[in-house]
């Protein structure tokens, strides 16, 4: 049975609250008495992206008296005080894939990195490999059977959830509830803070001309029917934005934004020929606005999973015309990519482009396809290089890379040879740069390129 919340949201809809969580709410304590339970030398798991758990993050780094205590994540949304100058003796964050507050900790070196594909990392909670202290989660409020959701983010926190000695949680009522394989038993919660709060948002990432014209290419690639996977940033917003006139499309992702929202709203996402999935949007986390999170919510055709699932390339593959829409920081002229870093400097992770590249690949008429503006630093630097700077990290092989695309074309480099490579790949770059690429391919191949 389901009592009538008597507080509005700021939708104007009335929120439900359920019987069971009306029965319990008042056990909820402090933020500081929920993370009492974290010892020294604890491994802790961070709920990340709009799931961040702000309030046991924070009253996790006003501890004192901690040391070596090791804090696992993807990238998280907010402050991340755990990782200020001083703090590594307390608190070691290792990120699975970085975000923007940690990455001038681990340049620094007071904070970890691991480089592993999105896919592996439930596998890491699951075989033991990490054994997990306590995991802080964000939640929505039980429903009536005594059952939470992970909400905005599945990905690896299913696995988290199920492994660690203790779940510590944050239930918020603003936390959307999701369908799908993302369901945490309130027994299984140790302690709890009842919160209302909004969560962490990220609006679309305004369009550049370049992104403009390199989403124009993409969209002509895809077809009526076509299932779309994207990452995150201003090329796959872009390419999103300009599906309106498609017809039947699906999706299948490790995560996505308002624009897919939009486009199921308008009828043009249907999931109609889906394979895996028929009829839903299937995705490990979203991260967006308040309007993705309320497009989400308690919504049967949206189904959250573990992103070991989500990014298995043997479900990506049976899917139809699976086209993987990724990014990258550079390429070079053999077609190695590099995704996730800047050099040495980590910029962000492996996640899952490899994954999808691949699943893509080996899908019935599928496009794996790799997008990135063809210049970096204002102008004045070309991603499409020779070499990879020194420390620069290979996220998709040139075994496995197929379509890349900029604004000033795309090519498909699949069953390319060395030379053939180099040419298509310099037909693409920006041409104040091709000259000297030229030179350098006949330099270090003996290619001579007209």
């Amino acid at each position: 049975m389901n009592t009538l919340n008597t507080k509005p949201e700021s939708t104007g809809r009335l929120l439900l609250r359920s019987s069971f969580w009306e029965s319990v709410r008042g056990r909820a304590v402090s933020p500081a008495a929920a993370v009492a339970s974290v010892r020294s030398g604890s491994s802790v798991f961070i709920h990340g992206a709009a799931a961040t758990p702000t309030p046991l993050v924070d009253a996790l780094a006003a501890r004192t008296g901690l040391s070596g205590v090791r804090l696992y994540h993807l990238h998280t949304d907010g402050a991340a005080p755990f990782a200020d100058p001083g703090r590594e003796g307390e608190f070691r964050s290792v990120s699975f894939f970085v975000g923007a507050p940690l990455r001038r900790p681990i340049e620094e070196g007071r904070a970890d990195f691991v480089p592993i594909f999105l896919s592996d990392i439930p596998n890491l909670f699951i075989s033991g490999a990490v054994r997990l202290d306590a995991a802080l989660l964000q939640l929505s409020p039980p429903d009536e059977h005594g059952l939470c959701s992970l909400g905005t983010s599945t990905d690896a926190a299913l696995a988290a959830a199920e492994t660690a000695r203790v779940v510590i949680a944050e239930i918020n009522e603003q936390m959307p509830r999701t369908h799908g394989n993302n369901v945490v038993p309130f027994s299984r919660v140790s302690a709890f803070v009842a919160t209302d709060r909004p969560l962490h948002e990220r609006p679309p990432t305004p369009e550049t001309p370049e992104d403009m014209r390199i989403a124009d290419l993409i969209a002509d690639m895809v077809e009526d029917g076509s299932t779309i996977q994207t990452g995150i940033g201003g090329i796959a917003d872009a390419v999103l934005a300009r599906l309106g006139g498609k017809n039947d499309l699906g999706v299948h992702t490790e995560m996505f934004s308002d624009r897919v929202a939009d486009l199921a709203e308008k009828g043009v996402i249907t999931n109609r020929f889906k394979v895996v999935g028929k009829g839903r949007i299937i995705t490990s986390f979203v991260n967006g606005t308040r309007r993705l999170y309320d497009f989400v919510r308690d919504n049967p055709r949206v189904a959250f999973y573990p992103c070991d699932w989500t990014n298995d390339t043997s479900i990506i593959r049976q899917n139809p015309r699976v086209v993987a829409i990724n990014s990258a920081v550079s390429i070079d002229l053999t077609g190695q990519v590099c995704a996730d870093s800047i050099g040495h400097r980590i910029y962000s992770g492996i996640g899952g482009q490899m994954d999808f590249i691949r699943g893509a690949a080996l899908s019935p008429g599928g496009k794996p396809i790799i997008a990135l503006r063809s210049t970096a630093v204002k102008g004045t630097r070309s991603r499409i290089v020779s070499e990879l700077a020194p420390g620069s990290g290979v996220v998709t092989t040139r075994g496995h890379v197929h379509w890349v695309v900029t604004e000033y074309g795309a090519v498909n480099l699949h069953g390319r040879s060395l030379r053939e490579r180099a040419a298509a790949l310099i037909s693409i770059a920006h041409p104040d740069f091709r000259a000297e690429l030229r030179k350098k391919v006949d330099d270090i191949r003996h290619f001579p390129l007209e």
